[in-house]
């Protein structure tokens, strides 16, 4: 505020000094002699320009004085201020380091605190399984006498003498108590409802069979570089007999046969990647726990071996878990590339980008179903592998090449004629169960397996040719 009032005052003592300046008379020669004699005779009077100039000229002095202190004023606290920023600069940027630091440490707690959970949770629900079957194997008497003809395991009497206390040392109530886990019988899923599962598995194929055939377009076949190379896959992958029947025949009017190679495509897929120990697992691994639980089927009860499957697949996903999303999609991309195989071979107009011949094309028209197709696909094995002890549920394609057999399969185009010829590819999948029945492992293979057809697979033989219109 002071340079602003210094201002306004040396504007004020101007104008005064101007002001008087000009109001001040001044001497001309032309004066009577009279009023020269009478001023003479007049007191003196002091010059009020010069008392006022001079005034004006201390007031100056003293507020440029007033400009000094206050510019040195300002200098020293700027000098100030600025020496009293770089400290405080420094200790903002340490808090901030401090801050991210506690921050990441917070991060890294949360996570450990999310995985711990999680680990107590999964604790929490094998303990409750436990104890499920603990609580159902003490309630059904008939399995329990089953039990107490079985050699070197616990009898009915020493089952329930687990709970007294003072009847059994520590360490055989632990031994038997553990026994008793791998002795269960129990099912989570019956065998109608496996059965309902692979009913609509089949619909969910043949609908994705019919849709895919209807929106091509068939001509003639071609010897493209692509063309040969999808009919060398789909031979090696399904025989070569679908692939003379594709390559050779005109599809633009009746494409039932198109139709039926991709049903068969799609169930051996799924047929295959079923009869695996664990989808998605590396297959050297994958390779070695199947022979080890083929071993132990032959020489343990059905419910030991169950067992072990079962914890052996639930673990594994347990240790992967995104081990399930991984095989599913594995799985759809290769139904997407053999399928597109298929309609190529059977002469699919345009097989470029985004065509219904190519991976790109189907799975941008069909993404929805085969999504559908291998979300049942993980269940069932889900089902089969960790969730049924009685038995051990199969779910079956026939090979392409073997001999017809009435006992094991169903011939699509039956009710026709008379079934025969080898089998060119399955059009539905098939269902069966194999059961270990009580006896003793004695190191050879007689041993007592029980193996039951619920649902025969259907198949179309050589002699499809004789229900389809002529070339």
């Amino acid at each position: 505020m002071l340079p602003a009032a210094n201002l306004h005052l040396r504007e004020l003592a101007t104008a005064t000094v101007e002001f008087f300046a000009l109001r001040t008379p001044t001497n001309t020669p032309t004066h009577r002699s009279r009023d020269l004699d009478e001023e003479r005779t007049l007191t003196p009077v002091h010059d009020p320009v010069a008392r006022l100039t001079r005034e004006c000229a201390f007031l100056r002095q003293r507020l440029d004085e007033a400009d000094r202190r206050q510019g040195a004023c300002t200098c020293q606290g700027d000098s100030m201020s600025t020496s009293n920023q770089t400290p405080m600069r420094k200790s903002i940027d340490e808090t901030r380091k401090e801050l991210v630091r506690t921050q990441a440490e917070m991060l890294k707690l949360q996570e450990r605190c999310r995985l711990l959970e999680k680990t107590l949770y999964e604790t929490r629900e094998i303990l409750k399984a436990r104890d499920e079957e603990l609580v159902k194997l003490k309630g059904s008497q008939a399995e329990s006498r089953s039990l107490d003809r079985e050699d070197d395991h616990p009898t009915n009497s020493e089952l329930e003498d687990i709970d007294r206390p003072g009847s059994l040392p520590d360490e055989n109530r632990a031994l038997l108590k553990t026994t008793e886990v791998f002795m269960t019988r129990t099912d989570a899923w019956s065998g109608a409802q496996v059965l309902q599962a692979i009913h609509d598995l089949n619909s969910e194929i043949l609908q994705f069979s019919a849709a895919a055939t209807e929106l091509c377009t068939f001509g003639n076949t071609t010897s493209s570089k692509v063309a040969i190379q999808a009919t060398h896959d789909t031979a090696s992958r399904l025989g070569p007999n679908i692939v003379r029947i594709l390559s050779g025949r005109d599809h633009s009017q009746d494409p039932i046969l198109v139709q039926l190679a991709l049903q068969g495509c799609i169930s051996t897929c799924v047929a295959r990647a079923l009869s695996v120990f664990c989808m998605g697992f590396p297959t050297k691994a994958d390779a070695v726990l199947t022979q080890i639980y083929s071993h132990m089927y032959a020489a343990e009860p059905q419910p030991t071996s169950s067992k072990w499957r079962a914890l052996t697949h639930r673990h594994i996903h347990t240790m992967y878990p995104y081990l399930s999303d991984y095989s599913a999609n594995e799985l759809a991309e290769t139904m997407y590339r053999w399928s597109a195989d298929i309609l190529v071979v059977a002469g699919c107009q345009g097989y470029g980008k985004g065509s219904l011949g190519s991976r790109d094309g189907l799975r941008a028209r069909f993404g929805e179903q085969v999504r559908r197709i291998t979300k049942t696909v993980c269940k069932l094995a889900q089902v089969t592998k960790e969730e049924i002890m009685s038995t051990c549920f199969e779910i079956i394609a026939m090979e392409h090449g073997d001999a017809f057999d009435p006992r094991r399969m169903y011939d699509s185009f039956g009710e026709y004629g008379t079934s025969r010829g080898s089998i060119i590819t399955t059009t539905e999948l098939g269902l069966r169960c194999k059961t270990r029945r009580n006896g003793e492992f004695t190191g050879t293979e007689n041993f007592a397996t029980e193996i039951t057809m619920l649902m025969p697979p259907k198949v179309v033989l050589d002699t499809v040719l004789d229900f389809v219109d002529p070339k």
